[in-house]
Formats: C-alpha cells, structure tokens, sequence
C-alpha cells in the first residue's frame, strides 16, 4: 500500500492536484499565489529607491533620446517635405528608452517625470524644427531674404514659430509622447 504525500501550496497552503502546481524553483504554488509571487517580485526588483538612480546620466540619456527623435522628425519632413505629425511620437519612444538605458534599467516616479518633461521639450523643438522648414520655404518661394534660425534669437521667436499650427492634432501627438 502506496501513500501519496499531499502537494500544498507553498504560499497559502491549498492542497493541490497534479494539473493546478505551478512549480518555481523548489517551491510549488497555486495559479494564484504563482501569480501573486510573480507580481511581487517584478515590483521589488523595477521599483528602485530614488537614492541609488544617477538621474544626471539618465538625464542625459533622455535628452540624446529627444534629439535624435526630434532630428529624425525633422529630417522626414525635409526628405519629404510633409510634417508626418505620428512620426513625432518616435520622440517619445526614444526620450523613454534613453532613460531607461541610461538608468541602467531602473525605474522609479522620477525618471518617470524626467521622461515626461523632456519628452514635451523635445517635442516642442521638432515643432520648430518643422514649423523652420516650411516657414523658411515660404519666406524663400516670396524672395524674402529674411529666414526664421536654430536655435531661436529668442523664447518669444520659439513660441511663435511653434505657434504658427499648433493645433488639436500636434496637441493629440504631444499627448502620446507624455504619456507614462
């Protein structure tokens, strides 16, 4: 006579039969408390204390991020000499991956709000960009001798060639490139 030791969960103790153990290790769980597990410890090992994040480099990395994806929508509208506003949210992509790489993976609230800030100012630079390029076409097409520069002589030349179409939908894309 063969006695089968009784498989319990290794969290909440639930007798389990052969197709509910989720083994883990040298542990076995039920489906629940497995993915209980899972969760805690994907949390304790991406939520990094401020403390030990070097925000300066990840700074750093948000910002190459932002311009190479600021370039990279200024070069497609200078290729094509159209203003692709979806490809701006490639800015957001990048600002995030760069803080990211550059925070050695860590992620926390801060750098969460780091790539949100620079995430818009980058954005707000290839809206100039752009806007530049079409404004300086123009001004060109006219014969005018005049031509709008980078950077701006000024914060209010900023605003008004950013102003010049911003509209729902450039808000639209800088709301995809702000969002966590």
């Amino acid at each position: 006579m063969t006695t089968t030791a009784t498989v319990r969960c290794a969290r909440c103790q639930s007798a389990l039969g052969e197709s509910e153990r989720v083994p883990a290790g040298d542990r076995v769980f039920c489906r629940t408390c497995s993915d209980i597990v899972r969760l805690q410890t994907r949390t304790s090992v991406t939520a990094v204390p401020d403390s030990i994040i070097n925000y300066p480099f990840a700074a750093v990395g948000a910002i190459l991020g932002g311009a190479v994806g600021a370039i990279a929508w200024w070069g497609v509208t200078v290729l094509t000499h159209i203003g692709f506003g979806l490809v701006a949210v490639v800015i957001g992509l990048l600002v995030g991956h760069g803080t990211l790489r550059f925070a050695g993976g860590k992620r926390s609230v801060g750098l969460q709000v780091l790539a949100v800030v620079v995430g818009a100012l980058s954005f707000l630079v290839g809206v100039f960009l752009v806007n530049m390029t079409f404004i300086n076409a123009a001004l060109a097409q006219r014969g005018e001798a005049l031509r709008v520069t980078f950077p701006p002589v000024s914060l209010n030349a900023f605003y008004r060639v950013i102003a010049a179409n911003f509209g729902i939908m450039k808000l639209l894309f800088l709301g995809i490139i702000v969002s966590p």
